[in-house]
């Protein structure tokens, strides 16, 4: 597929700032489909080169939280591999199925998750006891929300920094760490299949991954410098911003 450098330019900025978005906070997504698609990719193309460029974006945001001791990989391959699982499986159901039927129910949670993180008295950068550790947190977070992500995954971001917070008991600044890592395991997983399946764009996917990279190291720094300062009032936003366009949709 060939693009203009005028194209070429607007992919790069939009993936940009989606990578910075996606380190802080989840939503990224919401910038770069759309942006796809008015490129003249169709949704099934969109959908598969957004997992390409999106995995520079949280592979560059891992990097960053690990260098900075925010994630001890060693003890969590478990987790990321449990994720990849659930990833695989959503995107191949995903590939025989409608996944409609959840643009009904995601408004509400998204909208009870901007509440919680509103309200909620642990939305601090401090850790608390976790009430759900080990292979429970795998098999009761990870995998269902890996298995999201791979056939839906708005507001993926959310969903992994709520279990994180409320069930891990991690602060705002290592939750995000976290999300980003089983992120990208998800992403390159369903990345795999949606290739197997011809519908990845290279040309364009690899063009925005370099914005990505880029975005997603600074959105890094933002987290790892600001902390809840940041992070919390942008998920409550982007949780509302992202309800707001599933129910325009909806609607629309």
């Amino acid at each position: 597929m060939e693009i203009d450098s005028l194209l070429a330019i607007s992919l790069v900025l939009v993936a940009f700032l989606a990578g910075a978005i996606d380190a802080i906070a989840g939503g990224g997504g919401l910038l770069t489909v759309p942006a796809l698609m008015a490129a003249g990719l169709s949704p099934a193309q969109a959908l598969a080169t957004n997992k390409l460029q999106a995995s520079f974006g949280s592979f560059s945001a891992v990097f960053f939280f690990w260098r900075r001791g925010l994630l001890q990989l060693p003890a969590l391959w478990p987790l990321v591999a449990i994720t990849f699982l659930g990833s695989v499986l959503g995107t191949l159901l995903v590939q025989r199925i409608d996944p409609g039927f959840l643009a009904w129910l995601l408004p509400v949670l998204l909208i009870a998750m901007a509440v919680y993180f509103t309200f909620s008295p642990r939305m601090s950068d401090q850790d608390v006891a976790p009430r759900l550790t080990g292979y429970g947190f795998a098999f009761g977070v990870a995998l269902p929300l890996g298995f999201y992500d791979g056939f839906f995954g708005p507001g993926v971001g959310s969903f992994y920094a709520l279990g994180f917070i409320a069930l891990a008991g991690m602060g705002l600044r290592k939750a995000t760490a976290h999300t980003k890592l089983l992120n990208f395991s998800s992403n390159v997983a369903s990345l795999i299949f949606f290739a197997l399946g011809g519908q990845v764009v290279w040309t364009i996917g690899l063009l925005m991954a370099l914005g990505q990279f880029a975005g997603g190291r600074v959105g890094a720094k933002l987290v790892f410098s600001k902390g809840a300062a940041l992070v919390k009032p942008l998920l409550v936003t982007l949780s509302l911003v992202l309800s707001g366009k599933l129910i325009w949709d909806l609607w629309s």
